[in-house]
């Protein structure tokens, strides 16, 4: 699920993270090419170039030059390990703090989505 307040720089983060995180892009698998991505999620190629520096930045992609971006090794994992912080810190306190709110247990949550 998508945040659509976050700036289009970040949900395009988010689409790479997931895709990622989901095995489409697995350790040392070449991403799509910066005009290729934009074309493919309709935006300009210098958001996507700013997606895709957030990656280059927190060392989860390598660049080599004339070749690609590349996801980097272990990147999956340091990935996974970011976002359930991100997940744990910010988006599940005021979704706890809703269950509460409206009588809801996680038990029934859980056997909601099993269904």
């Amino acid at each position: 699920m998508l945040d659509q307040t976050k700036p289009v720089y970040q949900r395009l983060r988010d689409v790479i993270a997931n895709a990622i995180l989901d095995g489409t892009f697995r350790d040392g698998d070449m991403l799509p090419s910066v005009r290729s991505l934009a074309a493919e999620e309709g935006a300009n190629p210098l958001t996507v170039a700013k997606a895709y520096q957030t990656f280059q930045d927190e060392g989860l992609v390598t660049v080599k030059r004339g070749v690609g971006m590349f996801v980097a090794e272990g990147a999956t994992d340091r990935l996974r390990t970011l976002m359930r912080e991100d997940f744990l810190t910010n988006v599940w306190p005021p979704v706890a703090e809703q269950m509460r709110r409206i009588g809801l247990d996680a038990r029934t949550l859980l056997d909601l989505t099993d269904a």
